[in-house]
């Protein structure tokens, strides 16, 4: 946790009286452009968090477009980027706001995501925690974070490149590289074979296959281990329970995903902002039997056959099974009180 002046190498957010927010790293000597001019990094530098800082004029010439000026010709608006005097609020980010504004060579977890990792794999300080794919190390910083100094995280990373977007990423919010962080290349089953059996508290996985990637995750996981994987789309979540059932010693996977919607609040002006961060992915949470015991499960209907393709079916079987579920059935009774309904509404238009 950093206090106390804005240091040189340090992350800041510069946010205006719009609510636009521009991430920088201090540099001596440095700028950051602005659409309203230049900050000048100095003027920053020894500062306490919470200060303002007004940007000044740059030289108009940066503004346009060096390579193909013909294309600034009838953008006189270009100009005024160069006016200075407009002020920004100085502070470090926050968690959330690094993860959203860091360089990344893969796709990002949101926030909102992330949180509900943390949360339901209930991930805490002194852990230890294996995560499989580090991406750009979004959730890597986030897993650092929450075991702390006194846990120890390992991350497997397919990518080499990714490793070292995940790593730069981190060592550059922590201030340098976590001590507690061991960051491994190679693909998951063959780098967990040499981890040691039931030595992790919590797995986080993901990727784009993990119900391939089980064995090895109940091997190195601890009896009562929570096991949490991320996936986008509905046909890696189907597999992926499926798998999870199958194997039998994991428990029934509690399915979810997590919509954010912002509003605005401005006197008696109250209201859902227009845009919001629907579908990310889904969460999928289970936990680790211990060894010999199978996982308990809810019995199905006899009647409810959830895994046959109706397509797969002759017309006889699609008609039994249809007769057996009752999709189709409705009483006569209920028939014609549905009937008389229908036609008082259809006479009441012609009134």
């Amino acid at each position: 946790m950093r206090r106390g002046p804005l240091m040189a190498g340090e992350k800041v957010q510069f946010t205006d009286r719009r609510s636009n927010k521009i991430t920088d790293q201090l540099v001596s000597g440095g700028v950051t452009q602005t659409s309203h001019g230049i900050i000048l990094h100095d003027d920053v530098i020894g500062q306490l968090e919470g200060s303002v800082v007004v940007t000044v004029s740059a030289k108009r010439e940066t503004q346009i477009n060096q390579d193909h000026p013909e294309r600034d010709a009838n953008k006189p608006w270009k100009g005024t980027r160069a006016i200075g005097g407009w002020q920004f609020a100085v502070m470090r980010p926050r968690l959330a706001d690094y993860v959203l504004s860091m360089p990344r060579g893969a796709q990002i977890m949101y926030p909102k995501d992330i949180a509900q990792v943390i949360q339901l794999g209930d991930i805490r300080s002194g852990m230890n925690v294996l995560e499989s794919g580090a991406g750009s190390g979004a959730m890597s910083i986030n897993l650092l974070d929450a075991v702390s100094e006194s846990g120890r995280l390992t991350t497997i990373e397919m990518r080499s490149e990714f490793a070292r977007v995940a790593e730069a990423n981190a060592t550059v919010y922590f201030g340098g590289r976590p001590a507690w962080w061991d960051l491994k290349t190679g693909d998951f089953d063959s780098v967990a074979a040499a981890l040691p059996e039931h030595s992790f508290d919590r797995i986080m996985l993901d990727m784009l296959d993990p119900w391939n990637r089980l064995e090895q995750a109940y091997r190195v996981i601890a009896p009562g281990g929570v096991l949490v994987a991320y996936v986008t789309t509905t046909t890696q979540l189907s597999r992926m329970a499926e798998a999870l059932r199958e194997a039998g010693c994991w428990t029934e996977p509690d399915i979810q995903e997590t919509l954010e919607r912002d509003w605005k609040a401005q006197g008696l002006a109250i209201r859902p902002d227009h845009q919001m961060i629907g579908h990310t992915g889904f969460l999928m949470v289970s936990r680790a039997m211990a060894p010999g015991f199978q996982a308990l499960r809810k019995r199905d209907r006899a009647t409810k056959d959830t895994t046959t393709d109706i397509d797969s079916l002759s017309a006889e079987e699609r008609a039994e099974q249809l007769e057996d579920l009752e999709l189709r059935d409705i009483s006569d009774r209920k028939l014609r009180k549905v009937l008389r309904d229908l036609d008082a509404q259809v006479e009441a238009i012609g009134d």
